[in-house]
């Protein structure tokens, strides 16, 4: 006798899809965070800010945009992103598919011999040998009447947000540590020549001694005192090559490829920098850090965990069906006079696991608590961060101002101190003293510009820049196409 299914199946299935249309558990609300009018160390407040540029037009160097060019396309950070990224879409994919019905098949074929009573007793049956073959449909879906299936796809939804943004945050992260690499590396340069400088001025002091006691006009303490300055400028110069090669070294890395010479485009002192720039709204920083976005969708992948752990003490409703052939006889198979079928609906749920729903459900919501401390606490240190480069970069401004000065003014004192020992009016102590003076302010005035360029590049970072961006334009330009 056949079963009329359709008079439970069909009221029930509308009933649950009318139940379906709300999933227990927190919606998403994004947390009340501190956001100052202004950022310290910011005048006025602006609605444009640095962030809003690419940074392509950020930094004018054309070696330094073929190079981040080059990393961008090359670099292991990216690539390794590029393949989260893809992982985290692959687990939506299998997230979503819960939702949906699953349809899976089976055949087989068996063999059984079977002997009946003892054998080889009287009237015992002679053993028969026989075959089966099937072959089935099987249709199971799962109703997701308390939204279980659905938070957990909201937060795999999530978990691919926030691997997105994790990959724009590597961008800007390998855009900002390649530019300040390159920066420090113009800096070595300076301090290089420097080095090679001073050691050029102390070897021609040095040999005025040298002739000037053989002659017994100069003392052996004066000559002492220049050969101690000439040996210490040229111990500089094997560390200073030294710090090069390894800060080349660096950036190779960062280009993905083996330790090379890096080539150099503008020298640093023709570095563009400018005392102040504009930093924009604190409250857009939320939007435009790749980090805090990140954060945040940890944050609703965690509210949604809350929900999949919750309804996890509700019953769940699963329908399956069957349909297909089983016969001993393969032309009964073939003919349709073997067919099967089969509906069936299961309720099931949590009656007594020793604590362990709940222990799950209280994980799930310290998981939460946890990354809501982390959300807040990632936007006070981005504020931190945007602070600390405005202020570095106004206040380094002013030292660079001053260090000029006194460098200048070192370096009239060298030229005055050795007039005044050329003619006699003055001992050599004079001279060496100034030389002394002015090559550390040399490279004091060389440490301070590149801090400056350090500055300006970090601040770039801090707002987020190339937030506007889109993912396509990035990949544009890791193929160099957006020069």
């Amino acid at each position: 006798m056949r079963l009329d299914t359709s008079r439970w199946l069909i009221p029930g299935m509308v009933t649950a899809a009318l139940l379906a249309g709300c999933a227990i558990g927190p919606n998403y609300k994004r947390p009340v965070v501190a956001e100052p009018q202004t950022f310290r160390g910011q005048a006025t407040a602006e609605a444009v800010s640095l962030a809003d540029l690419p940074w392509w037009e950020v930094f004018q160097d054309t070696i330094l945009k073929n190079l981040i060019t080059e990393a961008l396309g090359n670099n292991y950070d990216v690539r390794i992103a590029a393949a989260r990224v893809q992982e985290a879409r692959a687990n939506f994919v299998v997230s979503r598919s819960d939702l949906y019905p699953s349809l899976d098949y089976s055949a087989g074929v068996s063999r059984a011999n079977l002997t009946p009573g003892v054998a080889g007793g009287p009237g015992a049956q002679a053993a028969t040998t026989s075959n089966f073959y099937y072959g089935t449909l099987t249709m199971s879906w799962e109703l997701d009447i308390w939204g279980r299936i659905r938070r957990s796809n909201e937060a795999a939804r999530a978990n691919l947000f926030a691997t997105e943004d994790a990959r724009r945050g590597v961008w800007l992260t390998l855009v900002s540590d390649l530019a300040q690499a390159y920066f420090e590396l113009l800096a070595l340069d300076v301090r290089l020549q420097i080095a090679r400088d001073s050691t050029d001025a102390y070897q021609s002091t040095y040999n005025v001694f040298q002739d000037r006691l053989q002659v017994g006009v100069a003392s052996k303490l004066e000559t002492s005192r220049a050969e101690g300055a000439l040996g210490a400028a040229q111990a500089s110069i094997p560390q200073l090559e030294s710090d090069i090669v390894a800060k080349e070294n660096q950036i190779s890395i960062l280009l993905g490829r083996s330790p090379i010479p890096i080539p150099r485009g503008q020298p640093m002192y023709a570095q563009a920098v400018v005392p102040t720039v504009p930093a924009g709204l604190p409250s857009a920083l939320l939007e435009r850090r790749p980090d805090l976005r990140q954060a945040e969708q940890q944050l609703v992948s965690a509210n949604a965990r809350i929900g999949v752990a919750k309804a996890e003490f509700f019953p769940r409703l699963s329908l399956t069906a069957l349909f297909g052939t089983a016969s001993p006889e393969v032309s009964a198979l073939t003919g349709g006079s073997a067919t099967i079928w089969a509906v069936a609906g299961m309720l099931s749920g949590p009656l007594f696991n020793a604590g362990r729903t709940l222990g799950n459900y209280r994980a799930s919501v310290a998981q939460w608590e946890q990354a809501r401390l982390q959300y807040e606490q990632a936007v006070l240190t981005a504020l931190r961060e945007v602070s600390d480069a405005l202020t570095a970069l106004g206040k380094l401004s002013e030292a660079e101002t001053g260090q000029e000065k006194s460098v200048k003014a070192l370096t009239q004192a060298v030229a005055y101190a050795t007039d005044r020992y050329r003619y006699g009016f003055a001992s050599y102590f004079e001279v060496l003293e100034a030389q002394q003076q002015l090559y550390p302010a040399q490279n004091t005035l060389a440490q301070i510009r590149r801090d400056r360029l350090r500055a300006h590049v970090q601040l770039y970072k801090a707002l987020g820049g190339g937030w506007s961006l889109t993912d396509d334009q990035w990949k544009d330009q890791a193929k160099g196409s957006g020069d």
